[in-house]
């Protein structure tokens, strides 16, 4: 039976559409407010199809020396351009970038996961500091 963790992929999102890319502060002071931006299709545009979209991101802060991550967001993509009419026939499309701020005293990693309809769960962490 698999384990959830092995079902996660990661790759370079220069070079992956479905890799989220987190854009945050390198270094940040206690408990002043760290802006977080995570989004899918950086470099790669991502479809943003009824057929094939992304349908979600997570948003995760694991301090160091702590045995779990706190979750900081979870962010739902509902429109896709579908319609009463079918598939693909609204004007409407959401794209898959979130933003979130939070305050910390521990450096950590933030990870960020993501889901895409055809090719399921994508990874991604980058690493936090503290003054």
């Amino acid at each position: 039976m698999a384990e959830m963790k092995d079902l996660f992929q990661s790759a370079d999102w220069k070079a992956e559409k479905h890799v989220p890319v987190i854009e945050a502060a390198g270094k940040a002071k206690k408990q002043e407010p760290i802006q977080v931006t995570v989004s899918v299709g950086k470099e790669i545009a991502h479809p943003n199809t009824t057929e094939h979209h992304i349908r979600w991101i997570e948003l995760y802060f694991h301090p160091q020396g702590e045995k779990f991550p706190y979750q900081l967001g979870r962010f739902e993509f509902a429109s896709h351009g579908e319609s009463i009419q079918g598939p693909n026939t609204s004007t409407v499309y959401t794209q898959p970038v979130a933003s979130c701020t939070f305050k910390t005293d521990k450096p950590g990693v933030i990870l960020a996961s993501s889901y895409c309809n055809i090719h399921g769960l994508w990874q991604n962490a980058s690493g936090l500091e503290i003054e």
